[in-house]
């Protein structure tokens, strides 16, 4: 007789300042490299700005905004992760993308269970690398946030 096996989850982490971060696997496009950054007048304040993906204007993210981390300069050695939500698709700005990793999903506790006001957490998992924070790309933007990065895509085509 076989052990049936431990669910899962599949994601992508990164870093973004000594922070270890992690989306769904599926819902990753690609990363790339650092790439410059066109200002988004009327963008809410998490946003780096915009850049052209085959034609299309797509927002930049910056995690550190949204946590209230120290800012940062961002350079040819940063990383862009493009990612896809049910309704738009984000390029998250990253110190380093640090690769897939696969964690048993009994690992990961609530995240009110460890912190509150963390941002769109959807868990966290102690590894032994440290705290892995998991977000929850549905909720990546506030409604409210989700309007203005259109107003201001839109204004800008």
């Amino acid at each position: 007789m076989t052990m049936p096996e431990a669910s899962s989850l599949q994601l992508v982490a990164f870093a973004v300042d000594s922070m270890r971060c992690a989306v769904s696997l599926a819902s990753v496009e690609r990363a790339l490299g650092m790439v410059a950054v066109s200002p988004l007048p009327g963008a809410p304040e998490l946003l780096l700005g915009a850049i052209n993906v085959h034609g299309r204007p797509m927002a930049v993210v910056d995690l550190r905004r949204r946590l209230h981390l120290a800012a940062r300069d961002y350079d040819v050695h940063s990383h862009l992760l493009i990612v896809s939500t049910a309704r738009r698709r984000l390029a998250i700005a990253t110190d380093e993308v640090l690769g897939p990793v696969q964690i048993d999903s009994g690992a990961v506790a609530l995240p009110q269970a460890v912190l509150a006001g963390h941002g769109p957490l959807s868990g966290v998992a102690a590894l032994p690398q440290g705290l892995l924070f998991i977000y929850d790309l549905e909720a990546f933007l506030t409604p409210q946030e989700e309007r203005l990065v259109d107003d201001a895509l839109e204004a800008r085509c």
